[in-house]
């Protein structure tokens, strides 16, 4: 048998092969492999932002949304949707109740159409329905809340809160002046 090289015939004999170590096997494994999947576009990777990173990067404060976030999905459109493990309630200023599913339209600085979290207000309960930073540097961000806007400090929304089921503190609500505050 001959190999022609250069149109130059070379016994085969001359040409002298070395079998590949374990070791040439890895490397080479390695490179085709795996080496491809280590540039692959981020929205190919299971590591996502938590969903206080995205809200930071939006423009909007951390505190937002509790800690006890399962998972959230953003559309292309901006529409955001944030799963609880269960309805729950915590407390910024007044308090609030977040449905075990929340939505809202984001954007640069603002929750837009914001569906399942509602705020205490003078014993009622009152759903929010958009929460807008204009400007960061004013130190505000503003809740509406159907009837009224609210102005509260950016300053209580900077850490993610605990969130309690909402039977537990349904049931150590105090009763004030008679009327007992549940949801």
């Amino acid at each position: 048998m001959q190999i022609r090289i250069s149109s130059m015939a070379v016994p085969s004999s001359t040409i002298k092969t070395r079998p590949y170590s374990t070791k040439q096997h890895l490397h080479f494994f390695f490179f085709i492999i795996i080496f491809p999947f280590l540039f692959l576009p981020s929205s190919f990777s299971s590591s996502s932002p938590s969903i206080h990173d995205l809200l930071v990067s939006r423009g909007l404060p951390a505190g937002l949304l509790p800690k006890e976030v399962k998972s959230y999905t953003l559309s292309d459109n901006g529409t955001l949707e944030v799963l609880l493990d269960e309805p729950c309630l915590t407390k910024y200023e007044n308090r609030v109740f977040f449905d075990s599913v929340v939505r809202a339209n984001l954007s640069y600085g603002s929750l837009i159409g914001v569906v399942g979290l509602s705020q205490e207000e003078l014993f009622l309960w009152l759903p929010v329905k958009d929460i807008i930073v204009n400007d960061p540097t004013s130190g505000l961000i503003l809740f509406d809340i159907g009837l009224a806007h609210k102005q509260l400090s950016l300053s209580l929304f900077e850490d993610p809160p605990l969130c309690k089921p909402q039977g537990i503190l349904k049931n150590n609500v105090r009763k004030e002046k008679g009327f007992e505050g549940i949801r």
